[in-house]
């Protein structure tokens, strides 16, 4: 009859030891890598963002402005470049209305800059986008832009006022140079060649349209008028221009 022999189980002790002591080394290569690569990506000098590209129509806006803004307020690397700060730091330039950031990779940045259209000045020290928005920089030079005046919340009603006036003096040959809003809404143009239209507050725009129609019968006479009061219902009132001459004494 066979006896069965039973083996004595090997030792495990040394096996467990080792496996721990690999399972130890690998948990502190992937912190230690971590760690590594964390820190090359926070170094500045090991990824920088190298190139900054910038496009979008530009008259006014000046693209080392724009490298200036994001570079001088975050001088970080790449992946820590917050780019809604970044944004908001480039919108903040004058002649900026709009931006977009995109990272590209490896280590680039392309921005695209919607510019301010300058449709008028505003109260001496602002200036209007086309959309009755106020913004500060410095008027164009070589551009003549109309100047509005008004109280503070009426920037789009001056400019919705002033492009139907324009549109109506066109065919007079004349440009509205000034217009002031009062507080009380009434409206007051000087054209370019001087003349001063008192419009009031109701109806303008047929009372505008009362001064083209009489425009060609002053623009004969052999005075000169200095201005046009339409705040009547039917007529006008003309003021005009002195030309009586001192005779030396």
């Amino acid at each position: 009859m066979n006896e069965l022999q039973v083996l004595p189980e090997p030792a495990r002790g040394p096996q467990l030891w080792w496996g721990l002591l690999f399972l130890v080394l690998v948990l502190s290569g992937l912190v230690y890598g971590a760690y590594s690569i964390n820190a090359w990506l926070d170094d500045e000098q090991q990824l920088p963002v190298r190139d900054i590209r910038v496009s979008g129509d530009l008259k006014y806006l000046v693209k080392a402005d724009v490298e200036q803004a994001i570079r001088g307020n975050q001088p970080g690397s790449f992946f820590e470049l917050d780019i809604q700060r970044a944004l908001k730091d480039i919108e903040a330039l004058p002649w900026v209305y709009r931006a977009s950031i995109r990272k590209e990779w490896p280590n680039n940045l392309h921005v695209h800059v919607v510019e301010q259209q300058a449709a008028a000045s505003w109260n001496g020290d602002m200036l209007l986008n086309t959309q009755g928005g106020t913004f500060s920089a410095v008027s164009p030079e070589g551009v003549t832009l109309p100047k509005l005046f008004g109280p503070e919340g009426s920037e789009q009603t001056a400019l919705q006022g002033y492009r139907a006036m324009q549109a109506l003096l066109l065919r007079s040959g004349v440009q509205v140079e000034e217009l002031v809003l009062s507080e009380r809404f009434a409206w007051n143009l000087r054209l370019n060649n001087g003349l001063r239209l008192n419009l009031g507050r109701d109806e303008f725009i047929d009372r505008l349209q009362r001064f083209v129609d009489i425009y060609p019968l002053l623009q004969k006479d052999q005075r000169q008028p200095e201005y046009v009061d339409l705040r009547y219902d039917t007529g006008l009132a003309v003021g005009w221009k002195s030309t009586d001459v001192q005779k030396p004494g």
